[in-house]
This record gives C-alpha cells, sequence and structure tokens, in this order.
C-alpha cells in the first residue's frame, strides 16, 4: 500500500487518494458516504451469507419457488408511489460504462435513456471510479465535452440529451480503496453516495432527479435495504420521501419468485423492474448447478422465445403492471457491422427480438450501441402509438405463471463450435476487463461480464454433470484444457502476435482455467478479477 496516498477522512481510509481527486472526494461528500457506510455497510455480509443459505439448500435440492409467507403482498391491491415526468417514456435505453466519450454520445442518441454504468460493462479501476463520477457530474451540469487526441474532434452535448440513470454496483463487490474499521467498504455505497450527493441538486433543478438501476438483487430483503439507503440519504440532505427513484434488475432466479415483494419493499422509489436476461441465464446456470436436469445448451440457442426466458419476460410484465410499475425489455448485444448483408442480419434480429417485447408488454427496451437505436425505437414506435407506455397491457388473462414453467428445461445442443466459442469469449473479455475494459466488442456483440459467466459457468457444469457434446465427446477438465490451448493459439492469430503479445492474454487464460475446472463454482468473475485492478 502507497502510505503518500494514504488518506484519513474520519472513520474512513482512501489508499489512493490524491489531490486531483479532491473535486469528487471533498470532504463533505466523503463525509456523506462516510455516513452510509457507518450505518448500512454491516448488513450487508448478513445479506450475501443469507444469498450462500439459500444457494445451499437448493443445491441439496429445493428448488426455487414462490415464498408462502409472503402470499398477502402478493394477494394485496396496492402500487407503487408514483413516477416522475421525465421517466414516463423510456421506449428506448441505451447503457455502457461511465467513460467521457461514451457519455456524450450515449445522451445524444436516438434514445430516452443512457444507463451509466458502474457494474457489469466497467472494470471499476480506482481512476475510472472517480473519474466516472466526474463526467457524469459534468453530464448532469451540461458542461461535459470531450477533444479526441488524434484527430482534435470536439464532442459535446446536443441541447436535449437523454434522461440519466446511474447503475451502481452490486452488492458482492468491495471498493478495496476505501476502508471501513479496516475492511473495504461495499462499492454499491460509494457509487450511490458520490453520484446522489454531486447531483441531486441539479437534477431536480432542471425537472429530473437522482434516478439508479440497481442490479443483481436476490431477495426482496436486500431491496428493503436499498429503500432504507434511499430514505437516509432523503433525509440527510432535507429531500422528501420519494426523490430517489431506482429501477430495480430482476437479473437473478431467486429474485424472479418475489418481484411483487422487490416492488413492495422499494414502494416509495422504484418505478420498475428489468429483464436482465443475460445475467438471468448465468444465475440460471449458477442457481440450478447441481441439478443435472436443468443443463442449458450452447448460449447462442437460449434464446428469448425459449419457454423459461419467455415464461419470466411475461411474468415481469404481468407483476410490473398490476403495481403501477414499468416491465423494461432487455438487452440487444449486437453492435452495427460494416457489411451490408451482415448489418441486414443483425437488424432484422433486433427488430424480432423487440417485437416479442413488445408484444409481451414491456414499457421499453434496451441497446448497446447508438447505431441501433433507431431500428429499435421503430419497433416500439409502432406498439406504443400515441401511448408513452404500456401500463394498460395488465396480461390478466394469462394463467397463473408456476415455478415449474420459469424452472422449465432448455432445449438445444452443446456443441464443440459452442464450447470453442465460449472459451475464446471468455478469455478474450476477462483480458479486457483485467486491463481495465469491462465493454468490449467480440464477434459482433457487445460484450459485457454476463456473456462472459455464462461461458464459464456453462463448461464448468458441463464438466461436472459430465455432459457429452453433439460430436459424442465427453465434457472434462483435461478436454476443457486442450480446447483452451487450442483456442489460444487461434485468438494469438485473429488478434495478431503482436497484440497478443502485449496483452494479458496468459493471465486471462489461467484465470478462465481456474474459474471453469475449481471445484465450486466461483460466484462471479469480477470478485477475482477485481485482483488484477490497481
Amino acid at each position: 500500500m502507497d502510505m503518500e496516498n494514504q488518506h484519513q477522512f474520519g472513520q474512513l481510509t482512501l489508499t489512493a487518494f490524491s489531490e486531483a481527486q479532491h473535486d469528487i472526494l471533498s470532504e463533505e461528500a466523503v463525509a456523506f458516504v462516510e455516513k452510509l457506510v457507518t450505518r448500512f455497510a454491516a448488513r450487508v455480509p448478513e445479506l450475501l451469507a443469507t444469498r450462500e443459505a439459500r444457494q445451499q439448500a437448493i443445491d441439496g435440492g429445493k428448488l426455487p419457488d414462490f415464498l408462502p409467507e409472503t402470499q398477502a403482498i402478493r394477494d394485496g391491491d396496492w402500487t407503487i408511489q408514483n413516477i416522475p415526468a421525465d421517466l414516463q417514456d423510456r421506449r428506448v435505453e441505451i447503457t455502457g460504462p461511465v467513460e467521457r466519450k461514451m457519455v456524450i454520445n450515449a445522451l445524444n442518441a436516438n434514445v430516452k435513456v443512457f444507463m451509466a454504468d458502474f457494474e457489469d460493462s466497467f472494470a471499476p479501476a480506482w481512476p475510472a471510479v472517480i473519474d466516472g463520477q466526474r463526467n457524469l457530474r459534468d453530464a448532469v451540469n451540461r458542461t461535459i465535452s470531450y477533444t479526441q487526441p488524434e484527430t482534435g474532434k470536439v464532442y459535446a452535448l446536443k441541447d436535449d440529451p437523454a434522461v440519466l440513470i446511474c447503475r451502481v454496483r452490486g452488492l458482492h463487490l468491495p471498493e478495496k480503496h476505501v476502508l471501513w474499521q479496516g475492511n473495504p467498504i461495499p462499492g454499491a455505497l460509494l457509487d450511490f453516495g458520490l453520484y446522489f450527493f454531486h447531483n441531486h441538486q441539479q437534477l431536480l433543478a432542471s425537472g429530473s432527479g437522482p434516478y439508479f438501476y440497481i442490479p443483481k438483487l436476490q431477495a426482496y430483503q436486500e431491496a428493503a435495504w436499498w429503500s432504507d439507503v434511499f430514505s437516509f440519504a432523503e433525509d440527510e440532505l432535507g429531500l422528501s420521501r420519494g426523490t430517489v427513484k431506482a429501477t430495480v434488475l430482476i437479473e437473478t432466479l431467486p429474485a424472479v419468485f418475489e418481484m411483487h415483494e422487490i416492488l413492495y419493499s422499494l414502494k416509495e422509489h422504484i418505478v420498475g423492474l428489468n429483464c436482465g436476461r443475460w445475467d438471468y441465464i448465468f444465475s440460471y446456470i449458477k442457481t440450478l448447478r447441481n441439478h443435472p436436469d436443468r443443463i442449458l445448451p450452447d448460449r447462442q440457442v437460449v434464446t428469448m422465445d425459449k419457454p423459461f426466458l419467455n415464461a419470466y419476460s411475461r411474468l415481469l410484465v404481468k407483476t410490473c403492471h398490476r403495481r403501477g410499475a414499468f416491465a423494461m425489455g432487455g438487452m440487444a448485444a449486437f453492435i452495427p457491422s460494416k457489411d451490408p448483408e451482415q448489418n441486414a442480419w443483425v437488424l432484422n434480429k433486433i427488430q424480432t427480438d423487440k417485437a416479442l417485447e413488445a408484444q409481451n408488454g414491456h414499457d421499453g427496451t434496451w441497446v448497446a450501441h447508438p447505431g441501433l437505436a433507431d431500428t429499435a425505437r421503430a419497433v416500439f414506435d409502432e406498439c406504443l402509438g400515441t401511448r408513452q407506455n404500456q401500463l394498460d397491457v395488465t396480461r390478466d388473462s394469462d394463467a397463473p405463471m408456476t415455478a415449474a414453467e420459469l424452472l422449465a428445461p432448455c432445449e438445444g445442443e452443446r456443441t464443440e463450435d459452442g464450447m470453442r466459442h465460449n472459451i475464446r469469449v471468455a478469455v478474450q473479455y476477462i483480458e479486457a476487463w483485467i486491463s481495465g475494459n469491462g465493454c468490449v466488442p467480440i464477434y459482433g456483440l457487445m460484450e459485457d461480464a454476463a456473456t462472459a459467466e455464462i461461458s464459464r459457468a456453462s463448461i464448468w457444469q458441463w464438466i461436472k454433470h459430465g455432459k457429452t457434446l453433439s460430436n459424442g465427446q465427453v465434457v472434462t477438465n483435461a478436454l476443457f484444457e486442450q480446447m483452451l490451448a487450442e483456442e489460444m493459439q487461434v485468438l494469438a492469430q485473429e488478434v495478431g502476435t503482436e497484440r497478443f503479445g502485449q496483452g494479458r492474454y496468459q493471465e486471462a487464460a489461467a484465470m478462465m482455467a481456474r474459474l471453469t475446472t475449481s471445484e465450486e463454482l466461483v460466484t462471479f468473475l469480477t470478485l477475482p478479477g477485481y485482483e488484477y485492478l490497481e
């Protein structure tokens, strides 16, 4: 630890503080974070321990189900508090990390909302975390600009930028550069505290507000914890209850059984739920890892028309709209292609995917690239007509959704090509992540942590249960390690010898091997990955 850069703020120790960061890490801002940490940090390990206990029960044979003890909440006649005017129309949202040029381009895109991400499309190296907060502050103040060093091209905000929503880190991710009682604080509290403290006044003055996306929740008790955090923050700064608004990602299998309860626990602050489909697929694998009858095929064939995913989408719409909340659709990870034929294929994929979401009753959807906004928007424009959203679509005539439908096994092949593709994607993503880049275009898709998680968890599960590929090969540690060595040679050719030599591909391959052949399934690759970040 560099003692020169260590700085004490009250009970918090910042281990990598520099004077250049003082505009973001001011005495007042850090004091506010300290209050949040002192009051709420100790509960996080308890919430994470509860996750582990539930997982052990599922590993032992108990399948997830709706909770008998909260039946009264599911049956009750209640709605969420309100949705602000500038969040009433969210037909297309774009997501991306908090890098300066990307923030400008995303806010200028033909979308309604930009979700600025400190989570799955972001590698939280300390300088990037603080720069990201500065970029968002400047965006809120409409002072953000960026000059491309190579070309001198200037990027600036247009007059009517998209609405800004900040996605904070999940509860499982620590911030090792800020210590409280000798331990890293939850990254979520730093992300929330700094963004809220620096921006609430300007956001409210401009007719918006402090809006957040909350990822990775697994239980309504975690939602209740967030509600307490929001209420405390409002009280500390003299704001009325419900000023903070949140959209919660339903991207874990346990959470899909507690959507009413999550909405209820956050009802003063919540405006909607979102189908975080890629993480949801990863969570399906992770949660049901010990159940050999629920093993997924190649990830390329696990699409939203598969019964277990379509059930999840429809149940989310029905649940949200019954409570007056938005039901946001999932991510289109495709990126435009320069090849006209390939690009037509991409746009057709987007259209089909978004049409399914619109027909299911979703109020809007996500894209990863500005070049896809028009296509996604056209689908929702046509579906919505003169409406701002689809809160009127109740799905009341749907039969009650059963746990069996949400847990239904998924048909499809496990192929050698699929396994090799998984290996190459995961290694390339891990290499980028440990190098500080969490949002990476790979083979025509904008990959974030979730898709790498699916790739490595799928193979881990195939190995654990001795599954067979379509060509008859049994998936073993030895087969995986052989393929990994072969695919590293393919990658060296694809990226070029120089880039391969300068990159961190060998470290990434070693990490991929540890994750995929470990006795126990590692909960998130970003936890061991975080050790590589400064």
